[in-house]
């Protein structure tokens, strides 16, 4: 009985140690600290303004197809057969073009946007790297993510916006 008791002290001690140097984990408030970040407002306005332009872009030629449609829907029962079937053919090619321009306008924003928050997003993991470092954090999670069903641990947040500056 003796044995078993000295056993189990020293089952405890080894748990109890285990747990001292339990692993040190801390939230971060990615999207608010992006959001704080003058980089990103930037960025965010370059992209609205390089969006806005190529959405005018299309308009104007949506518009410009709108018109044909209309007068050639309106001319259509003075017109033959054969220019009524050319002017379709020309509104259908009009169509298309639209349609590539709107999908290459697409990954025209994807490109843009992913070359302007790259190095924001290199700066934001530099600066988390450095205040995990410091402040002896094995683990920074996302606390936006739908993963936490319970947090009430360290909040990283206001450590990485000083760092940054902000």
């Amino acid at each position: 009985m003796k044995k078993l008791s000295v056993l189990f002290a020293a089952v405890m001690m080894v748990v109890s140690v285990g747990t001292a140097k339990a692993q040190k984990i801390a939230t971060l408030d990615v999207m608010g600290v992006l959001d704080a970040m003058p980089e990103k407002k930037k960025a965010d306005a370059d992209l609205k303004t390089f969006l806005d332009a190529k959405q005018a872009e299309i308009k104007k030629k949506a518009d410009a197809g709108q018109a044909k449609l209309k007068q050639y829907t309106d001319e259509a029962p003075k017109k033959t057969a054969e220019e009524n079937k050319a002017r379709e053919a020309e509104l259908s090619k009009l169509n298309e073009e639209i349609n590539q321009m709107q999908d290459k306008a697409q990954k025209d924003f994807v490109a843009k946007r992913d070359t302007a928050y790259e190095p924001i997003e290199k700066k934001l993991n530099e600066i988390v790297t450095k205040v995990a470092k410091d402040k002896g954090y094995d683990y920074i999670m996302d606390a936006n993510s739908s993963a936490f069903i319970y947090r009430a641990g360290i909040d990283a947040t206001p450590d990485v916006k000083k760092a940054l500056g902000l």
